[in-house]
């Protein structure tokens, strides 16, 4: 039954990614995307918020608390893996610009590609990180139906506004198949790690990520550090996913609750941002019933 879940899980997963960049491709257009990162101080500082304090701070926590080896390992995976496909759907809960989201995403995720397979093998022994392994990925299930949603998009415009819609409720359907049945196939090892200090290291990454990515986004508009915050603390976790592979079973299973915790967090933090910003507008909209 564990391989029937972890299979579904898998496909809902795979169907979340796909899908949902095949509906940003299919909305977005490229000159949208690439607006954002024409901004220096921006992309400065989401990269010193992503690959410097970030991987710092996984780092510390590993050594100011007993940690053991497995949950250290998680928490230094997460922690170096900047750039999940999860992004664009949070800036759609949190009411955020899609483009930003889309754009940054892109920007983290091939830069993990380098980053990782420098970093984190000097941060944790015994560590092989395969960039191509990364990158397969990247390119496959992320930066092609991108490509394909946007060129539909910039010569099918009629095509692309009838298309995205089913992507995006493909997207979403395929997330919540894939968190449910992630959550049904690794509950017991999700139970077994309550106690280890992986919960501790993760909670580190979430909130500092949330922090500096705000702060990277000084001078913007606030829903844009927001999103950036989002962006921070929201790991790459199917790059450290693959890392941890490499190592024991102990820390792919680290690893993995991780994995399962922060978007969860996540979902919740920004459907809340979400809901603030739409009270904001209704009520900018109507001040006279406020």
């Amino acid at each position: 039954m564990s391989d029937v879940l972890a299979a579904i899980t898998q496909v809902g997963i795979l169907t979340f990614v796909v899908a949902g960049m095949g509906a940003m491709g299919l909305g977005l257009t490229v000159g949208a995307i690439a607006r954002p990162l024409a901004d220096g101080r921006l992309v400065v500082g989401v990269l010193v918020a992503n690959f410097v304090v970030v991987p710092l701070t996984a780092l510390a926590v590993t050594r100011l608390v007993p940690m053991d080896d497995a949950s250290a390992a998680a928490v230094v995976l997460v922690g170096c893996c900047a750039g999940a496909p999860f992004l664009p759907t949070l800036a759609g809960l949190a009411k955020a610009d899609a483009a930003t989201a889309v754009g940054v995403m892109v920007l983290l995720m091939v830069l993990t590609v380098a980053y990782a397979p420098f970093v984190v093998p000097l941060l944790l022994e015994g560590a092989t990180v395969a960039a191509g392994d990364i990158a397969s990925s990247l390119v496959l299930f992320m930066l092609v139906p991108l490509g394909a949603g946007l060129v539909v998009r910039a010569r099918y415009r009629g095509a692309a506004d009838r298309m995205v819609g089913g992507f995006r409720h493909a997207s979403s359907a395929g997330l919540a198949i894939g968190i449910v049945a992630g959550l049904l196939a690794t509950w017991r090892d999700v139970l077994g790690s309550i106690g280890s200090w992986v919960f501790v290291g993760t909670a580190a990454v979430l909130v500092v990520g949330l922090a500096v990515g705000w702060l990277a986004g000084l001078g913007r508009s606030g829903s844009d550090r927001q999103l950036l915050g989002l962006a921070t603390a929201q790991r790459n976790v199917s790059a450290a996913l693959v890392i941890a592979a490499s190592l024991d079973t102990d820390a792919m299973v680290r690893t993995l609750v991780a994995a399962l915790v922060i978007p969860i967090v996540l979902i919740v933090a920004a459907g809340e941002l979400g809901r603030r910003a739409a009270g904001a507008a209704s009520e900018a909209a109507d001040p006279a019933e406020s």
